[in-house]
């Protein structure tokens, strides 16, 4: 039986309706997260890893291909930016830029030497290039700050000419910074996905050996998929490095990919806002957690597994599930 005739109405009035609580929420935090013993800074990371996760979507959830080393380029968008604000200059929205376009271009760049691998071969040497990478952030003291991290920077009030948002001394104003690029990046991807190009991923996500016989280049749009999926996620790299005036190579390390692809799924890897609801659960139980014990990484691993076994899909799969029955 269809939505529309269980509910009375239109599918879509649901899509607006999740649509306005999601944006109220996010809009109101700095009203009721202090109530409920949070704090800015936190919500913060979550759009962050949210924004990464979405980009990483993209590509697992969107396009049916997996890869274990999306922290290479969400590192190097950290690494672009912090490099830039400290040797360049003190531009924030330069030092996004730097950041992004270093991040993605490295993908688009790594993505041409395996478009023609798949399944664990493809996962496995997206791992080796992210380990490359570490190692290179890890070991190049003089540059990056090697095992200590990159410091020394601070993000920039950001100067429109008729006004200056002090993003700097402000967390409140920094939050709303990082919302505002984080609804144009997902504005953004919801337009890509939803046009004949998105359609088409769709449809090598179902069956890819139909859609070579529909004559469609599989293997230039899953190129260009890892390519946008890898700009989306260097763009979350830079607003972690101005969140935490800071960047270091574990947000390079396989640990940190791990992160992203325990965030997609634990939200729900086929769904647009699953990555957020991930990001919300992996972020809090991190946070929660942390101050009580050392070991948080064993509890938000039974989360993930708990999840797997009774949520397949996901929290958000689920939901939808349940909102269509």
């Amino acid at each position: 039986m269809s939505t529309a005739m269980t509910t009375g109405r239109p599918a879509g009035t649901r899509t607006y309706l999740q649509l306005g609580i999601i944006w109220a929420l996010l809009l109101t935090v700095p009203l009721w997260l202090p109530m409920l013993g949070g704090y800015t800074a936190i919500a913060g990371r979550v759009l962050v890893f949210a924004l990464a996760a979405m980009g990483f979507n993209m590509l697992l959830g969107f396009t049916g291909v997996m890869s274990f080393g999306h922290a290479a380029y969400f590192g190097l968008g950290a690494y672009g930016a912090g490099l830039t604000l400290k040797y360049v200059a003190a531009s924030t929205p330069l030092a996004m830029l730097a950041g992004t376009l270093l991040g993605g271009i490295a993908g688009t760049l790594f993505g041409l030497l395996l478009v023609r691998r798949r399944g664990v071969y493809f996962a496995m040497v997206t791992i080796a290039f992210g380990q490359v990478c570490f190692y290179i952030a890890y070991k190049w003291d003089s540059f990056t700050g090697g095992y200590d991290g990159l410091r020394g920077f601070l993000r920039a009030p950001i100067d429109l000419g008729f006004t200056r948002i002090d993003i700097a001394g402000n967390e409140t104003l920094f939050y709303f910074f990082v919302l505002f690029v984080f609804g144009l990046a997902v504005g953004l991807q919801a337009l890509i996905l939803a046009s004949p190009f998105g359609r088409t991923l769709l449809a090598i996500r179902e069956n890819e050996r139909r859609a070579r016989f529909l004559g469609l280049p599989v293997e230039r749009h899953i190129w260009l998929s890892f390519s946008i999926s890898c700009f989306f996620t260097a763009l979350a790299g830079t607003l972690y490095a101005l969140l935490n005036n800071f960047a270091d190579p574990l947000g390079l390390n396989y640990i940190m990919s791990g992160n992203i692809v325990m965030i997609t799924v634990m939200g729900g890897m086929r769904t647009f806002w699953g990555p957020l609801v991930g990001a919300v659960l992996f972020v809090m139980l991190q946070d929660y957690v942390s101050s009580m014990t050392t070991n948080w990484m064993f509890f938000v691993g039974m989360a993930f597994v708990l999840v797997v076994l009774f949520f397949p899909r996901g929290l958000m799969g689920m939901l939808q599930k349940r909102s269509a029955a």
